[in-house]
């Protein structure tokens, strides 16, 4: 069944809630402080000064663009954008498959919101290869109709295509849709989509400003209820 019936707010008919869109670093598993690691350790025989703190500010962003920015700010001699690309992605690769762990309140989130009848896909701005990885890793399969990666679409959040598109995928309504996200960007990217945002942050402070516009904030997802998504409805996407 769904979490909201037909009803009315102020007039105007309220929309079920039909799926459940997760991001996936920093929200399903604790790879954020890896993906630092990877960075650092990559850049630093090339002499680019980046730290956890800048890494932190690109959380949630795709590798391609956040790299394109180092070498914007930065510059280095050496291997070219693609190739510290690849570096980066195979050492955050074998870091997440060796010591990632699923964050607190996952399963039982999604196992919740299966019960219920509520759909559910991961939308990420990580390649496809690690987002495979990871739901591997984590047994997620059962819950999952379906994955996406942001790497496929034109621009990376904060833009809302990777959303977009996985509720197309799915055949669902943008304002029936909650999106699970732990960065400011993701959650942009979420509101821009039309989509109600419940926010877990991880590398972020809870009063952030991009954290605080989401519709909900959660410390972890075990403090997660499924009244916690019987929301207002939402405007279409422009």
């Amino acid at each position: 069944m769904n979490i909201k019936t037909q009803e009315s707010l102020n007039g105007v008919p309220m929309q079920p809630i039909t799926t459940a869109i997760f991001d996936m670093d920093g929200l399903i598993i604790d790879s954020e402080p890896l993906w630092q690691e990877a960075q650092i350790d990559c850049f630093r025989p090339l002499g680019v000064p980046i730290d956890r703190e800048l890494c932190r500010q690109s959380a949630g962003k795709r590798l391609d663009e956040v790299i394109a920015g180092w070498h914007e700010r930065f510059g280095w001699d050496g291997p070219d954008v693609g190739e510290m690309h690849d570096a980066v992605l195979e050492a955050v690769t074998r870091l997440i498959i060796e010591r990632g762990e699923a964050l607190p309140g996952v399963t039982e989130t999604m196992e919740t919101l299966g019960n219920l009848g509520i759909r559910m896909a991961i939308a990420s701005s990580s390649p496809p290869a690690l987002i495979k990885a990871v739901v591997r890793k984590l047994a997620l399969e059962r819950h999952l109709e379906l994955t996406h990666s942001g790497a496929l679409e034109t621009r990376g959040k904060p833009d809302p295509a990777v959303f977009l598109s996985t509720a197309r995928k799915l055949g669902a309504v943008p304002g029936q849709c909650v999106v699970f996200e732990d960065a400011p960007s993701g959650i942009e990217a979420a509101g821009r989509a039309g989509m109600h945002v419940i926010a877990v942050p991880s590398v972020f402070a809870p009063d952030d400003p991009g954290i605080r516009v989401a519709d909900r904030v959660l410390h972890t997802l075990t403090d997660f209820r499924p009244e916690m998504i019987d929301l207002p409805p939402k405007a279409a996407a422009s």
